[in-house]
């Protein structure tokens, strides 16, 4: 490794480093539909994401370092605070709504979503997001492919609001409230997010199961840490389906 590259943290790419203004990624099959996604991001004027800056000599994604404050641990943020990540997450699928995959793209999918109906970050939460100068910044666009709003949405407001078990029902519900305004959530798709935030926190919970099953890492790794976290949230949130309804209302 060269002296002037910093490692950053992440949980499930490994290699990833800081030189000066940019940052360094090990490139996958999925590299290049990502770029094109985030130079789209670019020229549409949304400035919630890195923009690509091309490959280095290690044939490494090179990307925009934005500097900033790596997101809060997982359900501390404010209720406006939320409100407004809410706000940005529904200008980002704005933003996508618009964009066209070059032929041929290749996707990291790492989860199937309930529908397609655009490409979607897929994993909107605290550890890959940056508050920064410009406002909010979402990284770690490896897992971006096609999917639906709403299936982005569920995952983003579980891991953003902290609806877990160890909360007080009512206070994650107006937790969700805040960040389902935020996104502006049309009145005919609270109930389906109400019912879909179990649903997609099973997902995460059979991705790692699966996983570790068939060793694959950091899979593997993560169920060990994080796997009865995702199981007791995914009941905890299938179990309280009304009061998000409730609350949504």
């Amino acid at each position: 490794m060269s002296a002037a590259e910093e490692p950053l943290p992440s949980n499930a790419t490994a290699g990833v480093v800081r030189i000066g203004d940019t940052v360094r990624r090990p490139a996958g099959p999925w590299t290049d539909a990502v770029d094109a996604l985030l130079e789209h991001l670019h020229a549409v004027g949304f400035s919630g994401a890195p923009r690509p800056l091309g490959r280095d000599a290690q044939g490494r994604q090179v990307l925009e370092y934005v500097p900033g404050e790596v997101g809060a641990a997982s359900g501390t943020y404010p209720v406006a605070d939320l409100f407004a990540i809410g706000r940005m997450l529904a200008e980002l699928h704005e933003a996508l709504a618009g964009f066209v995959p070059p032929p041929g793209a290749a996707w990291q999918r790492l989860i199937p979503p309930d529908r397609e109906e655009l490409v979607c970050h897929n994993d909107v939460a605290p550890w890959n997001l940056i508050r920064a100068d410009r406002g909010w910044v979402l990284i770690d666009w490896d897992a971006a492919a096609p999917g639906s709003r709403l299936w982005d949405v569920a995952y983003a407001a579980q891991s953003m609001a902290g609806l877990h078990p160890d909360r007080p029902v009512a206070e994650s519900a107006a937790r969700l409230r805040a960040f389902a305004d935020g996104y502006r959530l049309d009145e005919a798709s609270r109930p389906a997010l109400a019912e879909m935030l179990g649903r997609r926190a099973r997902a995460m919970y059979e991705l790692l199961r699966e996983g570790a099953e068939q060793r694959r890492e950091p899979w593997a790794r993560i169920w060990t840490e994080d796997g009865p976290y995702w199981r007791g949230t995914a009941d905890h949130l299938a179990a309280h389906t009304r009061e998000w309804e409730a609350a949504l209302r």
